[in-house]
């Protein structure tokens, strides 16, 4: 591993193997070179698979080339200051100052430069930090080495100071599980919809024979884990994913599609030889049966590469109850998390006593009306009600959907409604459209909106959802809903419930 690293700075063999055995003997930390070789390879990686490039299969030209093509988006080199990767012996810098650098340089006279000076900053650092005690013996290793030719610390201080204030967006971490959709649309020359004496809907068909349909379109990547992270990915966020697929082709699918939105795959686990969730949804107008059938996966917590700014919990099987343990073990390690739960079926079904620890770390939750039923055992007419008894499990902000009346909302003592922003056209299918609603208020806070902003921001991207086919065509970005604000409506406004 010296070598790779010796290769990416250019140092001169074997003074500089030679040392770093040498620092590793003084500190008796073994290996450090190997795990910040690997933390680096993991975010070059990470980068790469955002840019579409196949981490496996992508050459030093390619990957040069793709690189320049994406210097506009700043916000992939938020944590790639000390990054850069050997292909086939040649190295190539990560670092956004390189990078823009390099726009216009052919491949031979690229720059990386900026990327040296921070591998041996950040090299240096962790033997130091090592071992305090022989930090003066430990700095004239280094200097032999040739490690501390450029001092980088006044640009590293300014560099972080500059991303946390001004280009890095904050970091979102959604969990849950991820489905591949049929769409089947019916015909309704052949299918209609029947009540029971209950006064249960059920959706008939001729029973045998060969009944046709009209149209079915595959959508891939959706579950309100991935719907809520390409809706945050595209207002602007840092967005991971956190999730489990097969082996198979829709799980490959999936993975090449949410890197093509700009989420982070790093934390999505693929069993091998399983199948990927596969379901079929059955359209008859713009309402939808969901026929589902869930694979079995392992749910075990991966510790993030970075601490996120706000973690977001969604619908996950049931039989992820020790992951569960996990994050609540991480919340309590890591308190200024902003944690959200958007909670799914197994979550109801496990009820507020098994989940007590983990809605007294939210920091929000939002569910529809009769959700907010079956979680509280309140009254379905009381909104007050409801709201109060979500806060006292732990929530400092609580928002409750109710379908065509509109969204509430509770938090510092305010009761608010919101209506729903008016549709253009009838709904296509609402598919997808609570999760663009919770998405986008957890978004527009985490841009720094406040939450009265927040809640206008909401119901636009869940107008536009259910314009188009599936949870994700019609989500939007934030300069696009910004448009619509202004053209609302005088009535589109916030009303306080006293």
């Amino acid at each position: 591993m010296s070598k790779y690293l010796q290769q990416l700075l250019g140092a001169d063999e074997p003074m500089f193997s030679t040392t770093l055995r040498q620092l590793e003997k003084m500190t008796g930390h073994k290996a450090t070179d190997v795990a910040y070789i690997a933390d680096m390879t993991a975010r070059a990686h990470q980068v790469m698979r955002r840019m579409g490039l196949d981490v496996a299969d992508t050459t030093e030209h390619e990957l040069y080339r793709a690189l320049a093509a994406h210097a506009h988006n700043q916000t992939l080199f938020i944590a790639t200051d000390d990054v850069g990767i050997i292909i086939h012996g040649q190295a190539v810098s990560f670092n956004y100052e390189d990078v823009q650098e390099n726009i216009h340089r052919p491949f031979a006279e690229r720059m990386t430069e900026h990327m040296k000076c921070q591998i041996k900053y950040g090299l240096t650092s962790r033997y130091v930090a090592a071992d305090g005690d022989d930090e003066v013996a430990i700095e004239e290793l280094i200097a032999q080495a040739g490690l501390s030719v450029c001092d980088m610390s006044d640009y590293h201080e300014h560099k972080q100071t500059n991303v946390k204030q001004k280009t890095r967006p904050p970091r979102l971490l959604f969990i849950g599980d991820i489905f591949t959709d049929a769409f089947i649309k019916l015909s309704p020359k052949v299918a209609r919809v029947d009540k029971d004496d209950q006064g249960r809907s059920w959706i008939s068909i001729p029973f045998g024979g060969r009944p046709p349909y009209e149209e079915v379109e595959i959508v891939q990547s959706v579950g309100p884990a991935p719907n809520a992270a390409v809706s945050c990915a595209r207002l602007g966020l840092d967005v991971s994913l956190m999730s489990w697929l097969g082996d198979d082709k829709p799980g490959g699918d999936s993975l090449a599609y949410l890197s093509k939105q700009q989420v982070n795959t790093q934390l999505v686990s693929q069993k091998k030889q399983a199948k990927s969730n596969y379901y079929y949804v059955l359209r008859l107008g713009a309402e939808r049966t969901i026929l589902t059938k869930d694979e079995d996966y392992s749910y075990v917590w991966q510790e993030p590469h970075m601490v996120p700014d706000w973690i977001y919990l969604a619908s996950i099987s049931g039989e992820s109850w020790g992951l569960h343990e996990a994050l609540d073990n991480y919340l309590g390690q890591h308190p200024d998390i902003k944690f959200v739960i958007q909670p799914g079926t197994f979550h109801f079904e496990w009820g507020v006593k098994k989940m007590a620890q983990l809605y007294r770390h939210a920091y929000m939750v939002i569910l529809n009306r009769e959700e907010a039923v079956m979680l509280t055992g309140k009254s379905h007419e009381s909104i007050p009600e409801l709201a109060a008894a979500l806060h006292e499990l732990g929530p400092l902000y609580v928002v409750i959907t109710d379908g065509p009346s509109g969204s509430y909302a509770s938090f510092d003592g305010k009761l608010l409604k919101m209506p729903n922003y008016p549709d253009p056209a009838p709904p296509y299918d609402r598919t997808g459209a609570g999760d663009a609603f919770a998405s986008t208020v957890v978004a527009a806070m985490a841009l720094g909106e406040g939450f009265e902003t927040a809640l206008t921001w909401a119901p636009i991207n869940s107008m536009s959802v259910v314009q188009k086919l599936g949870a994700q065509a019609g989500l939007l970005s934030k300069a696009t809903i910004e448009e619509y604000i202004k053209k609302a409506p005088k009535w589109y406004k916030l009303e306080e419930i006293k």
